[in-house]
């Protein structure tokens, strides 16, 4: 695609397929779930042109990185030392732009809270910080306010949602989850819980056939295990990061989230943004942007607007 360089790095014990792009300063990519490093295309293209070296890896678990089997493997420990080693590779230890989405995010907030010395800013893109609950871990509390059907909990029990996942097919399934706009909390039925007929949905213009397909490709011959691992770690996250109960996250940061997104407009969400319990966990956060009639997948369905508001926050730290 256009010029973008593929190749694998030797990353903490794994191997990580990395897509990049330019030579300047370096800006990091972090995708979610059920994502790949293909989600960034349109930033690797636009940030390359303005003079960034634009890096997506494949996280652990996905597209063409290795995938341990064991949902251990996959603890915020596991996965922010693989972006640490990514960053000594290609920039000698030296800090780099941050943007993610997702549950890149969530790894984003955890490498900020680690190691804020190896990033210059960091962009997150639909997830704010999450700060730690001193006492309750978090399948517990998402079950107890949201139910036994929020995806989160649903995803829990290993084989299950593969294999309902294996009765609609990888195409069907990323189709479904790309494409939902409804707001709020999102819930997987026992019942039909990718719907009647995900095959049937249209398109957005901003999803392609193509894009479908490489996404499906990948899905099909990895699975869906490892990234749905990363939801099976989320009680032993809570068990490893004691430690930093309390602790603020001290790296400049700007939040841009579309207002019909799934996250933000889960219940409590909107307030911790907007009423002050998001600067005083991330005292550098310096800008919130809620783009109007934008859903979860901003990054792709907004590509001008997002790679506008990286490249102007970034410019402030050169």
């Amino acid at each position: 695609m256009e010029g973008i360089e593929h190749r694998s790095v030797h990353v903490n014990g794994i191997n990580m397929h990395v897509a990049e792009k330019g030579k300047g300063p370096v800006v990091l990519l972090l995708h979610g779930f059920p994502e790949l490093w293909y989600t960034w295309r349109h930033q690797i293209l636009a940030l390359s042109s303005l003079g960034y070296r634009a890096v997506a890896p494949d996280l652990r678990g996905f597209g063409d990185s290795d995938a341990p089997p064991d949902a251990s493997s996959y603890s915020c420990l596991h996965v922010a030392a693989d972006i640490v080693a990514l960053i000594e590779s290609l920039a000698a230890g030296q800090p780099v732009f941050l943007v993610a989405h997702d549950w890149g995010a969530m790894v984003g907030w955890y490498l900020c809270l680690f190691r804020p010395d190896l990033i210059k800013a960091f962009v997150s893109l639909t997830v704010p910080y999450r700060p730690r609950h001193p006492t309750v871990k978090p399948i517990a509390g998402m079950r107890a306010f949201f139910g036994d059907d929020y995806y989160m909990c649903r995803l829990q029990e290993v084989g299950k949602i593969e294999s309902e996942i294996a009765e609609y097919g990888a195409e069907a399934v990323i189709k479904k989850i790309l494409t939902e706009r409804r707001p709020g909390p999102p819930l997987l039925p026992k019942e039909k819980p990718f719907g009647e007929d995900p095959k049937s949905i249209k398109l957005p213009h901003w999803f392609t056939e193509q894009d479908l397909k490489y996404y499906a490709c990948k899905y099909e011959h990895k699975g869906f295990t490892g990234g749905l691992n990363y939801y099976r770690a989320l009680d032993l996250n809570w068990e490893l990061t004691a430690a930093w109960t309390g602790a603020k996250v001290r790296v400049p940061v700007k939040y841009i989230v579309g207002d019909l997104d799934m996250v933000y407009t889960t219940p409590g969400v909107k307030e911790y943004v907007s009423e002050g319990g998001f600067k005083r966990d991330v005292p550098l956060l310096e800008e919130c942007v809620v783009v109007e009639d934008t859903g979860h997948f901003i990054n792709q369905e907004r590509p001008n607007e997002v790679n506008a508001a990286l490249h102007q926050f970034f410019t402030k730290f050169y």
